[in-house]
């Protein structure tokens, strides 16, 4: 069996047979895995009591639960890199597991398409096939002759039984997919950026036919025209699924099953994640009314043992009434969930005209971006940039704040316009040696602590989560926090590059809706269509239908009405 390590597919066994047709799954076994009455605790954290789940062959299954509460340690256990304390973890040992997670190992020394076939059986026989190759053309090993010949028999036969030589062509389909054009794909993995790294491991998890897929957070690195494609490939493979996603339509389309760890139990609802949504706000209110129920009677009964208790007549009652209160399982109230709301300040008034592009030529070498385009952004529009991947969407944006100069054109900023710029690299700015709090504080020093508080819970830094260390923050706390900080005095213009990458449903929710109210004028670039049918009132679409040479097509109306008219959710993917 394979190691497992970073995001690597791990692979327990590798006896599937490959489609040679399409990339496919075929499990042949009963792929399921069970967890029997599991207890986990790391020193006072519990996660995980008397806790049971099954997984079962061909299931698409969403595991929802709040940050921290033991989603990545169920994968851990499944993949055999951490035991449970009590309770049982049922793997068959024939069955395969692969796992795309969040922490890319380091990549180099391969091209892109190598490292993607890299880490499986079929992999490795792919490779052995190519040094076996080069051994046999070698004069110096000319000895060897019988022993390389014989062995790269064995090692053809197998690997043209596991349908290897379709896998070229089928690692070429699945990272074009994934947004790789073919000078990526031949090109040395080594220089990617952690973003493309992590597609390159997708890729490798995807390519390694598994019986079951674990996948945690695959959209995160995505644009919209890499997610619309997984989720397709993904719904239309027979192997098992378990995932997490912060992206609700991408858990709608995929999950037949919902999986909540919740108090240390797991909890499964039978449907997608708006049915779970629904299910579970009817039971935890259900709940809250059997627990106003039992309250009323736990309080009548001990009415009439206060009030009998000195009464020798009634002593007997009384002390029958006592025990079977004792006896009585108590009812606890469902952990509330409710998102804070934030009631942001209106910005101030801008003039009519936001950002004026006028005859905006871009180029990066002898890549066109841009050849003559006009934009002129009018106050209260929201506008939604979409376009392929390399059709210039970030360029724009950065354009429009002022953090890049166009090759020719000019680009102005209207009167009285106050403008917020969130990026990625605006998490930079976080300065490490202060906690959350002490980063607010610094930023405004005017604002009350309550203020600043109450703004940071609905940013989900509640109590004393304020006191972390920025240094110690993950990607999406340092983008809550980032977000944080630009809305408590909102500018009138808002030029946002992603900025629900990483956050949870809840925060974005809560976004979409504090934005849904927002009164100045935005420009945005997402991969999360709950946002773009949220907020988007005019959508730009750059390089057309054929790429980037193609002229930017405007659609006056919002995101759902270019859906309707285009035909498509992204450019280039039909529904």
């Amino acid at each position: 069996p394979c190691s497992v390590s970073q995001t690597r597919c791990a692979v327990r066994t590798t006896d599937s047979v490959a489609d040679t047709r399409r990339l496919s799954f075929s499990p042949k076994l009963v792929a399921v895995i069970a967890f029997n009455r599991i207890g986990k605790q790391y020193g006072r954290q519990v996660l995980f009591v008397d806790a049971s789940f099954q997984l079962n062959p061909g299931e698409k299954v969403g595991l929802v639960g709040p940050n921290g509460s033991g989603k990545t340690t169920l994968f851990r256990m499944i993949v055999g890199e951490e035991a449970p304390d009590d309770g049982t973890v049922s793997v068959p040992k024939k069955l395969t597991v692969g796992y795309f997670r969040q922490d890319v190992e380091e990549m180099s020394g391969r091209s892109v398409i190598d490292e993607a076939i890299a880490g499986t059986r079929l992999g490795a026989l792919h490779h052995e096939l190519d040094d076996l190759q080069h051994a046999l053309a070698d004069p110096a090993r000319a000895v060897e002759l019988d022993r390389l010949l014989a062995r790269f028999g064995e090692v053809q036969e197998e690997y043209e039984h596991l349908g290897g030589y379709a896998l070229v062509s089928q690692a070429r389909e699945v990272l074009h997919g994934l947004g790789f054009d073919d000078e990526q794909i031949d090109g040395d993995v080594g220089a990617l950026s952690g973003g493309w790294k992590m597609r390159v491991a997708m890729a490798r998890a995807l390519l390694g036919k598994p019986d079951v897929l674990l996948m945690d957070e695959p959209t995160n690195h995505l644009d919209i025209e890499s997610i619309l494609w997984l989720e397709a490939f993904i719904t239309s493979l027979p192997g098992a699924l378990l995932m997490t996603s912060h992206d609700r339509d991408f858990m709608n389309r995929i999950v037949s099953r919902v999986a909540e760890i919740d108090d240390g139990e797991i909890r499964t609802y039978s449907g997608n994640y708006d049915f779970y949504e629904r299910e579970r706000a009817l039971r935890e209110a259900n709940r809250e009314a059997a627990h106003a129920r039992q309250q009323a009677m736990l309080a009548k009964e001990q009415r009439f043992i206060d009030r009998f208790a000195s009464h020798a007549a009634k002593a007997a009652q009384v002390q029958s009434r006592v025990k079977a209160l004792d006896k009585i399982e108590k009812i606890k109230l469902p952990k509330q969930r409710r998102v804070v709301k934030f009631n942001f300040q209106p910005p101030p008034r801008s003039g009519d005209d936001v950002a004026i592009l006028e005859g905006i030529d871009k180029r990066y070498g002898s890549r066109v971006i841009y050849d003559g385009l006009n934009l002129n952004v009018r106050r209260g529009e929201r506008w939604a940039v979409m376009g392929r991947n390399g059709a210039g969407k970030t360029t724009l944006l950065r354009l429009i704040a002022g953090a890049l100069e166009p090759d020719a054109g000019s680009v102005r900023i209207g009167a009285s316009v106050k403008m917020g710029y969130f990026a990625q690299q605006a998490l930079q700015i976080l300065d490490p040696k202060l906690t959350v709090e002490e980063q607010m504080i610094k930023d405004f020093p005017q604002e009350s602590i309550g203020v600043l508080r109450t703004l940071l819970g609905a940013f989900q830094f509640p109590g004393d989560e304020t006191d972390k260390p920025i240094r110690a923050l993950s990607g999406g706390e340092r983008t809550r926090l980032v977000l944080a900080r630009m809305l408590l005095h909102p500018p009138n213009f808002l030029v946002l590059d992603e900025p629900t990458n990483h956050l949870d449903l809840a925060t974005k929710e809560m976004l979409i809706d504090a934005l849904g109210d927002f009164e100045g004028t935005m420009i945005f670039v997402s991969h999360d269509r709950s946002f773009l049918r949220g907020l988007g009132s005019r959508v730009l679409e750059l390089g057309g239908e054929s790429g980037t040479d193609s002229q930017p097509l405007v659609y006056p109306g919002s995101y759902v009405d270019y859906v309707a008219r285009s035909g498509h959710e992204a450019p280039g993917v039909h529904n």
